[in-house]
C-alpha cells in the first residue's frame, strides 16, 4: 500500500497501474481516503507550489479509477476539473479499466459522455471504452465534438471521406451532428470545397451509405431550429451540397415558407429561391405561395421583400385568377418601414386590382392600405375607391413615461442579510443603491457586533482570494490593497477591501498609510471620481478597524444618489448623542450629496443643523442657506473627428472639503483624457452619478470622451451609463447632449438602445434640448464621428416609441447641415453623405405622423435632384410632409 502512494507522490501513473492490476477491490479500497487527502493537498496547493504537486496528478487520476469501485465514482474521480492539468496517458487509463466487466466499461462512457463539453473529457479514452465494451456510442455534445475533433485531425493525409468510412458508427455521428449545441467548438474544422464535412456527408448519401432522405431531413430541421448566429455556415452548404430534387424540394414547401419567414438572412433567401423556382414552374399553388409571401414580407430585409414582390408581379401576370389570394398578401407589404417597399406593393396592386372579383379579398387589401404613408395612401384611396384617411390633426406626443426616483431599503438588520448582501455584490455588480446600503450595512453591524459580523461572513470571505493559502499570484492581501497606486478599481474591490478588513487579512498599519497617502493623482479626467471613491472607502476600512460608526452619513435617500437634508440633520444627531466622530470623507460626501433644490426643505433643515451646536451641523447649515451652485462654465474643443468638452473651476467645490474632493471641482481639459485610462469602467459611472446627484453636467463632462469611444473607435457598453446621467439632477447642459449624441451613433444596438431610452427619460422629463442635441449630430455626422445609418437607427426605435415630434424636431436641426454639403458636393454625387437616405426617411416618417410644416433649408434642391435614388425619393417625400414646394 505504501509503494502505490509512493508511486502517485512521485507521479508514475505506470507504475502505479502495474501495483494496482495486482490488488483486489477489498484491498484497494482503503487506499481511497489517503487519495482523496492528497487530492486536496493538490486543489489547496498555492500557485508558488502548483507545479510541483501537479506532477503526481497523472498518477493520482489512474489511482482513484481503479480504487473506486462503482462506475458513477470512477467516472466523476477521471473526469475532476482538478485533473485537467495533467492527465495521464489514454492507455494507461485503458489499461487500468480494462479489468471490469463490459457493462462496468460501458456505464463509465455513458457517465463521461455526458461531461460537458468543457470537462474536455479524451475521446480516444471514450472510443477505447465504447470499442472494449461494446456498447452503442454515446451520441452526446462532448462524444461528438471529441468525434469532430479526431476526425478532423487524425491519420495526416488521408481524405476526409475514408476516415469517414472507418468510422463503424457512422450514421448516429452523423445523425447527431444536427442535435448538438456545441457547434462553436469545431465551426472552424467545417470548412469549404471538395474536401470538406459537407461535401464528404453529400458523397456519402450520393453512395447509400447515410440515408438521403434522413439526413436531408435533418439538416432542415436543423435549420429550422436555428442556433448560434453562424451555425448556418455548416449546414446550409450541406443542404445545397444535397442538391435535393424538384419532388424533395415540394415534399418540404411547409419547411421553406417556415425558413422564408423565420430564419436568419442567408437561410431565408435559400428557401425563397426554392419557393420561386416552384412557383414559376407551377409546381406551387397560389394560396401555398400567398402563405410564404405574407411572412416574408414582414421580413426587415429589403432585398428578401423587393425580390418577393418581383415574384408575385410574375405569378399574377401568368395566373390571373390568382389575385384574389395574392393580393392580400402583396398588401401585407404596406405595412412595411421603407416606403419604397410601399410603393412597389401599392404599384402591384395598382396592376391587378381590377382582376380582384372578391369583395372579401378588396376589403383586406382596403384595411392594409391604412398602413401606407399618407402620399401613397391617397394614391390608394384613388385605385381601390375608398374614402382617403386625413392626415392627422392635433397630434399630441406620447412620450412613455420617466423612472421615478425610489427610495432604497434601509441597511439589513442582521449580519446574515447583510452577508448574503455582500455575497450577492461580489457575485454580480448592483445598483448604487444596494452598493450604498451594504456599506451602511457593514459600518453599522461593524459597531454593533465584530465578532457576529464576521461569522455572518464566514461562508462569504471563505471563497476568496486572499482567504486562500498565498493569497494571488504575486500579491498578498496586505500588499495588494495597500499598493494600488492609482486607487480601488470599482465597487467589488471596495468591497474585497472591506471584507479583508474584517476578517484582519490586511494590517492596521496598512490601511493608516493607504488612508493617509491617498491614490496618486493622475492626469485622466476621472481621477476626482476615482480619488473620492477610494478614500471613502479606505476611511470606512480603517474605521472598522480603530473607531467603528454608528452608521454612514452620505447613505442616500434616493436611489439618483440624493440625501435628503432632514436625514442628514437627524444622523449628525445621533452622532453627537453617541459621542462619536464623524469621518471627514463620509461626511464631505453627504455635503455633496444632501439636497438644495427644494429650498423649503433646505432651509428648515439649515436651522435644525445650526441648532446642534457642532463644527458639521455649521458646516452643513452653510452649505444648505448658499443654494443651488450655477454650472460650471463650457466650451468645446476638437480632436480629430471629435468634439470634446471642457469646463471650468468650479468654487464651491474648492472650499469646505477635504484635499480628495477638490479635484472634483477643478477644470476639465480635453487634455485630460487618457485612452487606457484604467479609472473609465462602465461599472463605475454610475457610482460617480451618485457622487454628485445635482451636477449631472461635472459628471457628463468628464464622459464624452469616453463615450466618444462607443461611435468613433467601436467600443461596446461604453453608453450604460447614459440612463443613469438622463434620470440624475441638475441642469442637462452641453457636455450631457454630447454624450447623448455619440450614444445615438454607438457601433452596438446596446449602446444606441441605452441612448434612446435616456433620450425619451429627458424628453418626458422636459430637460431634452432638441435643437441643441440636433445641431451636435449634425456636427458629427459631418465629421464622420456618428455614422448616418446608426443614428437613422437610433431615431426611428425612438420614434417607434411614439416620439415622433421629439425626433423631427431633433432631425430637422440635423438635415440642414447634411444636406448643405450635399448641395455644396454637386449634382453628380446624390451618394454624397452615404445613410442621408435613411435619415431622410426617418424625418419624413416622423413628419408625416406628427403633422409637421414647415421649410427645411437645403431640402428642395435635393428634392429636385435627378434620379430616383433612396435620398431623392425621401428628399421629396419630407418635402411633401412638409408642405413645401419643390425647387425650380
Amino acid at each position: 500500500m505504501s509503494a502505490v502512494l509512493e508511486a502517485v507522490r512521485m507521479g508514475r501513473a505506470g507504475e502505479t497501474e502495474l501495483l494496482l492490476r495486482n490488488l483486489s477491490d477489498a484491498e484497494r479500497r482503503p487506499l481511497l481516503p489517503e487519495l482523496k487527502r492528497l487530492r486536496k493537498e493538490v486543489r489547496a496547493s498555492p500557485w508558488e507550489r502548483r507545479d510541483g504537486l501537479d506532477r503526481m496528478c497523472p498518477a493520482l487520476q489512474v489511482a482513484g479509477a481503479m480504487c473506486h469501485s462503482g462506475a458513477a465514482a470512477a467516472a466523476t474521480w477521471i473526469a475532476g476539473a482538478d485533473m485537467r492539468r495533467r492527465q495521464a496517458p489514454v492507455e494507461t487509463l485503458l489499461r487500468a479499466l480494462a479489468g471490469r466487466d463490459a457493462g462496468w466499461q460501458a456505464d463509465v462512457v455513458r457517465r463521461l459522455a455526458a461531461r460537458p463539453v468543457s470537462a474536455d473529457v479524451p475521446f480516444p479514452l471514450m472510443a477505447g471504452l465504447v470499442s472494449r465494451s461494446g456498447c452503442e456510442v454515446p451520441v452526446t455534445d462532448a462524444y461528438l465534438v471529441g468525434w469532430v475533433r479526431h476526425i478532423g485531425h487524425a491519420w495526416g493525409r488521408v481524405p476526409l471521406i475514408d476516415r469517414l468510412r472507418a468510422e463503424p458508427a457512422l450514421a448516429p455521428l452523423v445523425n447527431g451532428l444536427f442535435e448538438f449545441s456545441e457547434v462553436s467548438e469545431v465551426r472552424w474544422l467545417f470548412g469549404d470545397g471538395p474536401g470538406s464535412w459537407q461535401s464528404a456527408i453529400a458523397e456519402l448519401t450520393r453512395t447509400g451509405e447515410l440515408d438521403r432522405r434522413a439526413v436531408a431531413d435533418a439538416c432542415v430541421a436543423r435549420l429550422l431550429r436555428g442556433g448560434g448566429p453562424t451555425d448556418h455556415r455548416i449546414f446550409l452548404p450541406l443542404l445545397v451540397r444535397l442538391a435535393l430534387t424538384r419532388e424533395e424540394e415540394r415534399d418540404r414547401v411547409a419547411d421553406w415558407t417556415a425558413l422564408a419567414r423565420d430564419a436568419v438572412s442567408p437561410v431565408a433567401a435559400h428557401a425563397q429561391a426554392v419557393l420561386a423556382a416552384l412557383a414559376l414552374d407551377g409546381e406551387l399553388t397560389a394560396r401555398e405561395l400567398a402563405e410564404a409571401s405574407e411572412g416574408l414580407l414582414f421580413r426587415t430585409e429589403k432585398k428578401l421583400v423587393r425580390a418577393q414582390l418581383v415574384l408575385l408581379g410574375k405569378v399574377l401576370a401568368g395566373e390571373p385568377a390568382a389575385a384574389a389570394q395574392l393580393l392580400p398578401a402583396v398588401a401585407q407589404a404596406f405595412g412595411h418601414e421603407d416606403t419604397q417597399v410601399q410603393e412597389r406593393a401599392l404599384k402591384l396592386v395598382e396592376r391587378h386590382v381590377k382582376r380582384l372579383d372578391d369583395p372579401a379579398a378588396l376589403a383586406g387589401v382596403a384595411d392594409a392600405a391604412g398602413q401606407l404613408s399618407p402620399a401613397l395612401r391617397s394614391r390608394a384611396a384613388d385605385v381601390l375607391g375608398i374614402e382617403a384617411v386625413a392626415a392627422p390633426q392635433g397630434y399630441a406626443e406620447v412620450l412613455p413615461p420617466a423612472p421615478e426616483p425610489w427610495r432604497p431599503a434601509p441597511a439589513p438588520e442582521t449580519a446574515v442579510e447583510l452577508a448574503e448582501e455582500v455575497g450577492a455584490l461580489l457575485a454580480a455588480d448592483g445598483d448604487v443603491a444596494a452598493f450604498e446600503r451594504v456599506l451602511d450595512g457593514l459600518a453599522r453591524h461593524a459597531h454593533r457586533d465584530q465578532d457576529a459580523l464576521r461569522a455572518a461572513l464566514e461562508p462569504v470571505a471563505a471563497t476568496r482570494w486572499w482567504k486562500q493559502p498565498g493569497g494571488r499570484r504575486w500579491w498578498h492581501a496586505d500588499e495588494y490593497f495597500g499598493n494600488i497606486r492609482y486607487g480601488l478599481l470599482g465597487a467589488r474591490d471596495g468591497l474585497e477591501l472591506l471584507l479583508a478588513t474584517v476578517f484582519g487579512a490586511v494590517g492596521t498599519d496598512t490601511l493608516f498609510a493607504a488612508q493617509q497617502r491617498g491614490p496618486a493623482d493622475h492626469t485622466c479626467a476621472h481621477t476626482g471620481f476615482s480619488r473620492v471613491f477610494d478614500v471613502r472607502l479606505r476611511e470606512l476600512a480603517y474605521r472598522m478597524r480603530t473607531d467603528p460608526q454608528p452608521l454612514l452619513l452620505a447613505t442616500p435617500s434616493w436611489s439618483t444618489g440624493l440625501l435628503e437634508p432632514g436625514e442628514l440633520v437627524d444622523r449628525l444627531a445621533v452622532y453627537g448623542r453617541l459621542g462619536a466622530r464623524v469621518g471627514a470623507a463620509d461626511f464631505a460626501q453627504a455635503l455633496l450629496r444632501v439636497r438644495r433644490e427644494d429650498r423649503t426643505a433646505a432651509l428648515a433643515a439649515a436651522g435644525r443643523a445650526t441648532a446642534l451646536g457642532t463644527p458639521e451641523g455649521g458646516r452643513l447649515a452653510r452649505r444648505l442657506s448658499s443654494g443651488v451652485p450655477a454650472p460650471a462654465t463650457s466650451q468645446r474643443r476638437t480632436s480629430g473627428a471629435r468634439i470634446l468638452a471642457e469646463s471650468g473651476e468650479v468654487l464651491e467645490l474648492q472650499a469646505d472639503l477635504p484635499e480628495a474632493f477638490r479635484r472634483l471641482g477643478r477644470p476639465v481639459t480635453a487634455g485630460d483624457e487618457r485612452r487606457y485610462c484604467h479609472h473609465g469602467g462602465q461599472e463605475n459611472h454610475r457610482h460617480w452619478l451618485a457622487m454628485l446627484p445635482e451636477q449631472r453636467e461635472l459628471v457628463a463632462v468628464r464622459l464624452v470622451h469616453d463615450l466618444s469611444q462607443a461611435a468613433v473607435d467601436d467600443q461596446r457598453g461604453m453608453a450604460a451609463a447614459l440612463p443613469s446621467l438622463a434620470e440624475s439632477g441638475g441642469t442637462a447642459g452641453e457636455s450631457t447632449h454630447l454624450c447623448l449624441a455619440y450614444g445615438l451613433g454607438a457601433r452596438h444596438p446596446e449602446d444606441r438602445l441605452a441612448a434612446v431610452d435616456a433620450l425619451l427619460v429627458l424628453a418626458a422629463r422636459g430637460q431634452l434640448d432638441t435643437e441643441r442635441l440636433g445641431a451636435d449630430l449634425g456636427q458629427l455626422v459631418r465629421r464622420g464621428a456618428v455614422k448616418p445609418l446608426r443614428l437613422a437607427e437610433s431615431a426611428r426605435t425612438a420614434a417607434a416609441t411614439g416620439a415622433n415630434t421629439t425626433i423631427w424636431e431633433m432631425l430637422r436641426h440635423t438635415l440642414p447641415v447634411l444636406l448643405a454639403d450635399l448641395a455644396t458636393a454637386g449634382a453628380g454625387t446624390p451618394g454624397a453623405v452615404r445613410g442621408l437616405g435613411e435619415l431622410l426617411s426617418v424625418a419624413a416618417e416622423c413628419a408625416e405622423r406628427s403633422g409637421a410644416r414647415g421649410a427645411l433649408p437645403h431640402l428642395p434642391q435635393a428634392a429636385a435632384r435627378r434620379g430616383s435614388s433612396r435620398l431623392v425619393v425621401q428628399a421629396r417625400r419630407l418635402l411633401d410632409a412638409l408642405g413645401a414646394e419643390t425647387a425650380a
